[in-house]
């Protein structure tokens, strides 16, 4: 039994990676009949697509694919390529001019992390390819390509990240699972333990953000990061639900990320719907809590080197 996201019923998720531009874009897609959903956004530099239909007073209900990509505002164009993938399967919201399916995007900054480059449009279609064929889902790839982590101290002292998936079973016999991008400006820790795992690495030891943070003058600028996050349930949730879900998700983020929700991070979480069985919401926003602090941390483990900069593997052999 997949031990990612995919464990939750009729959820799909891809990637599409470019390992010569260090870029990449992952997709996360639902059953045919699209999803609730619901977001919750902390970060000051967002880079975010249809957010505005989120919400229990808005027409459209369901959605039907997430795509999450590298390349800032410019890779945000990419989310067409899932749209005509599902629009060649038929699946969509219905109008009289026809399907349109929707997808809901943002993306993470990777711009000085390998070539200035971002996905495009097929890029994210054989992203939601291999979403069909269940490929790897964990690791540096997909969006997390070219994702780092600890820049307070400037890139040469930062580390690579990734992509990382987890999935619990709930009381009731539902399922929730979680994807994280991470992709932060502050440095990552062990929630059990208050280790940090990633972060500022001077070649020795690791910094502190806080002490950078401290030190900074007041205009000091710390670069663009984001981080990504989707929970995806065979719960039923309404939309107001959905959003409370990932209100409380973030404490996950904010357990494994310090600091979390700065000026320079655009972070955000999406909550997906996709079934009919019962839970306590209160349980289900714990959880998501956990099981997104969880794929944060294997973001981290799974990350390879790339582009000289060095993964939690360098410093932690055999780990």
């Amino acid at each position: 039994m997949a031990d990612n996201i995919t464990r939750v019923p009729g959820i799909k998720a891809g990637h599409f990676t470019d390992q010569n531009a260090l870029t990449g874009c992952t997709v996360i897609l639902t059953p045919p009949a699209g999803a609730v959903a619901g977001v919750d956004l902390r970060g000051g530099a967002p880079g975010t697509r249809e957010l505005g239909l989120l919400g229990s007073d808005m027409m459209v209900e369901r959605v039907h694919g997430i795509y999450l990509g590298g390349g800032s505002a410019w890779g945000l164009d990419a989310a067409g390529g899932v749209m005509d993938f599902l629009a060649e399967k038929n699946i969509g919201y219905r109008t009289g001019g026809g399907l349109v399916p929707i997808v809901l995007g943002a993306i993470i900054y990777d711009l000085e992390v390998g070539e200035r480059a971002w996905p495009d449009r097929n890029m994210a279609r054989r992203a939601c390819e291999n979403a069909e064929k269940g490929f790897q889902i964990e690791g540096s790839i997909g969006a997390g390509t070219g994702a780092t982590v600890g820049k307070a101290a400037g890139p040469k002292m930062m580390m690579k990240a990734g992509c990382g998936s987890s999935a619990v079973s709930l009381p009731g016999g539902g399922v929730l699972g979680g994807i994280a991008i991470v992709n932060g400006l502050g440095e990552i820790r062990d929630p059990e333990t208050g280790e940090i795992i990633a972060g500022i690495w001077d070649g020795e030891k690791f910094l502190k953000t806080r002490d950078m943070f401290l030190a900074a003058e007041e205009k000091a600028s710390f670069g663009s990061n984001t981080m990504l996050g989707v929970i995806a349930t065979d719960c039923f949730l309404t939309p107001a639900q959905a959003t409370r879900v990932a209100k409380m998700a973030h404490d996950g983020l904010a357990r494994t990320v310090y600091p979390a929700h700065t000026m320079s991070d655009g972070d955000i979480i999406f909550v997906l719907s996709t079934g009919e069985k019962k839970a306590n919401i209160n349980t289900l926003g714990m959880l998501a809590a956990e099981v997104m602090a969880e794929s944060i941390v294997r973001g981290v483990k799974k990350a390879e080197k790339a582009g000289g900069i060095i993964a939690y593997g360098d410093i932690s052999p055999g780990k």
